[in-house]
């Protein structure tokens, strides 16, 4: 059986923030703990069973779909342009073959999915991981750099490099599909073991998310003064920002999920699984 708190974790960038407006206001249970971390942290802490519930990158769950099954109706997903997940480059993106490209750590989905990207368009540029957060170290240091996440719309990567490629746009582009960043997954061990538990807490989350569209202007303004950064540029990002998973969505997810197979990210094929909400256990 789970401890008396369940802890669910929680994406520190801004691009979460509608669906956890009500529980950040009033909403969040005390039995429930929110465990606040960068993607590929929670990636790692739902593996090892360190939280229960967590929005966690769509390749992640890929690699894992055995063990996770899906929340409905919460992603974190684009429609086009995105504006937090950018390919800053000296160089055009046909250029990059034997150019050293830098990785964040932060999330699986962003790298495989440029790793996708170039495999289809031949390019194979020489990857390493690092930092992205210091403007000057990525300058001086790699020819592009995957920027992810709250960095992509705080520094002046549209001053410092030629090319800012948005990867949102690029792939609504190559497929006229949107793409799927982040979703909502459950441990599947848990939800077998508590599936009235785990209804509960996917009903919170949706009401939580109703409460952040029902509240834009408060989410845009604790954003902006979180990032330091203006509400007119904050507001255009949550414009493109979509939190639901609707059809269009699960299979613009699947198509990603089998271009990751051919490329041999994945060894097998995703069988997309949600957790079933109607359990009447």
């Amino acid at each position: 059986m789970h401890n008396e708190k369940t802890i669910m974790g929680k994406i520190s960038y801004i691009n979460a923030s509608p669906v956890y407006y009500g529980l950040d206001n009033g909403l969040l249970p005390n039995w429930l703990e929110m465990d606040p971390d960068v993607p590929s942290v929670l990636n790692q802490k739902i593996i090892d069973g360190q939280i229960q519930i967590s929005p966690i990158s769509a390749a992640f769950y890929a690699m894992n779909h055995r063990e996770l099954l899906l929340l409905p109706d919460l992603s974190i997903s684009c429609h086009g342009r995105v504006m937090s997940v950018i390919l800053a480059s000296r160089y055009a993106l046909d250029e990059l073959t034997g150019k050293t490209v830098r990785l964040s750590r932060e999330s699986a989905s962003a790298a495989s999915f440029l790793k996708m990207i170039f495999h289809q368009r031949n390019i194979t540029p020489i990857y390493q991981t690092g930092d992205v957060r210091h403007i000057e170290s990525v300058t001086r240091e790699v020819d592009a750099a995957l920027i992810i996440g709250d960095t992509a719309l705080t520094l002046p990567w549209h001053q410092k490099f030629n090319y800012c490629i948005d990867l949102g746009q690029l792939w609504y582009e190559m497929t006229g599909l949107p793409f799927v960043f982040a979703v909502w997954v459950v441990r599947r061990s848990f939800a077998e073991s508590n599936p009235l538990l785990v209804k509960k807490i996917y009903d919170l989350l949706l009401a939580s998310k109703a409460s952040g569209y029902q509240h834009m202007d408060q989410v845009v303004e604790a954003s902006a003064r979180k990032l330091k950064i203006e509400q007119k540029r904050v507001r255009e990002y949550f414009d493109l920002l979509f939190c639901d998973l609707d059809p269009e969505k699960v299979k613009a997810m699947g198509m990603f999920f089998d271009s990751l197979s051919e490329q041999g990210i994945l060894t097998e094929k995703v069988d997309i699984r949600f957790f079933n909400i109607n359990h009447r256990d």
